[in-house]
């Protein structure tokens, strides 16, 4: 054998990584054979109005709706952050244009046509 030419017993080439070496072997291009997914919340007729988004932390923001993927991810413009102590009082601070990533949405509403109630489940929880 020449210097450099190890074979293991599975037939490739030695060396780490367990990878396979030589050409790839694959059935061709893949995302030309599938259909283009459809996404699942269609946004369009939300933008450049006012959106609520909650976050996965329990950060929530109101802004204007300037633009978004298909991953979700959103870019809101004039944006102010709701913040809440523990009391429940209510304080907002200007943020500006944000850019959020999809996969920390917990919720997105528009602010018009969406009302605040309080918790049906809170008078089950007390009895």
């Amino acid at each position: 054998m020449e210097r450099g030419q190890f074979r293991n017993p599975r037939g490739g080439r030695g060396g780490r990584g367990g990878h396979r070496g030589g050409a790839h072997q694959g059935g061709g291009d893949k995302t030309a054979e599938r259909p283009k997914k459809e996404a699942i919340l269609d946004l369009n007729r939300f933008m450049d109005k006012k959106m609520r988004v909650k976050f996965n932390g329990g950060r929530e923001v109101i802004g204007v709706l300037k633009g978004f993927d298909q991953l979700m991810n959103v870019v809101l413009d004039d944006v102010e952050e709701v913040m809440r102590d523990d009391e429940g009082n209510e304080s907002t601070r200007s943020l500006g244009l944000v850019v959020a990533r999809g996969t920390l949405l917990v919720v997105i509403s528009p602010v018009d046509g969406s009302a605040e109630i309080s918790n049906p489940f809170a008078a089950a929880e007390e009895e």
